[in-house]
């Protein structure tokens, strides 16, 4: 399997709505190596067992699962944290271009493109997000197979609070109009299927945005020929909301998994946006209120 994944990353002193705005370049070193260092992990050649601890002598781990994996980086102006990065250039490649910072996601899709043909997977992060699945493409395969190439499944984003158990996902449930403009979540009826004898279901979110997607060559090769793409289109909720979502949008059915079943198919959001910042706000309770 091989697989391409664009990373776009700028970082900027300053306060601002977005962590890449908030000038703090060391935090975000860090967290970018950690969304490196994790997809190599679960896709990379780095898997290994230890056989002898004294000489450390190990076998190479997970060979039937084992992939290309190239990861791609796009800066802009020169503005970004890959100098404080640990000196592991292996881990990706550097894209230098002069794109506007909050359109630095539409030159990660223009390093997309330029490869169609070449790669089984095309992949798209923002510079926050954990994968950490090794499964994680054999599920898309598996659900392209029971829904259509015309559909694309679409992770839950999650965080989790350092010292806590709790896991939240943070894309919920908005109002049925938020994608209207582009698609009706109402054009399918949710999917049930079961997976390795556990039951899931497939729905058509309100709220598409999880800040990637992941592509197969087919469906790459049909997004890059719409006369759509290359349009830098920011409307839908904002410039680095649209790089990752709007094109998918008018291009595939989107799909998440139900709430019931949202494990199948996550990734982890690095920071704390929501689950400390937001939730942590004074007049915030403090305790949730379950509903449903």
């Amino acid at each position: 399997m091989k697989l391409l994944i664009t990373i776009p990353h700028y970082v900027e002193a300053g306060p601002g709505q977005y962590g890449s705005t908030g000038g703090n370049a060391a935090g975000r070193a860090t967290m970018l190596h950690e969304v490196l260092a994790s997809l190599h992990r679960a896709f990379g050649p780095r898997q290994s067992q230890l056989l002898n601890r004294r000489h450390n002598i190990r076998r190479l781990a997970n060979r039937a699962a084992e992939a290309q994996l190239d990861i791609v980086v796009c800066t802009t102006q020169g503005r970004h944290a890959l100098t404080a990065l640990p000196p592991d250039t292996s881990l990706s490649t550097h894209r230098p271009t002069q794109a506007e910072p909050l359109l630095l996601g539409f030159a990660c899709h223009g390093v997309l493109a330029e490869r169609i043909g070449v790669y089984d997977w095309y992949g798209y992060m923002e510079d926050d997000l954990i994968l950490q699945d090794p499964l994680f493409f054999d599920k898309l395969a598996w659900f392209l197979d029971q829904a259509g190439s015309d559909a694309l499944l679409l992770p839950h984003r999650y965080e989790i609070r350092p010292g806590s158990a709790e896991k939240l996902y943070i894309d919920g449930h908005l109002s049925a109009d938020f994608a209207a403009p582009w698609q009706s979540a109402a054009d399918r009826e949710p999917l049930a299927c079961q997976a390795l004898g556990t039951p899931v279901v497939f729905e058509r979110p309100h709220n598409p945005h999880a800040g990637c997607f992941f592509l197969n060559a087919a469906q790459m090769a049909h997004w890059a020929a719409q006369p759509h793409f290359g349009d830098h289109d920011t409307a839908f909720a904002g410039p680095l909301e649209s790089a990752a979502t709007l094109g998918m949008l008018k291009t595939f059915r989107i799909h998440k998994p139900a709430l019931e079943s949202a494990g199948f198919l996550e990734i982890r959001h690095a920071g704390n946006r929501y689950l400390g910042n937001w939730l942590d706000r004074p007049g915030v309770p403090r305790q949730p209120r379950w509903v449903g």
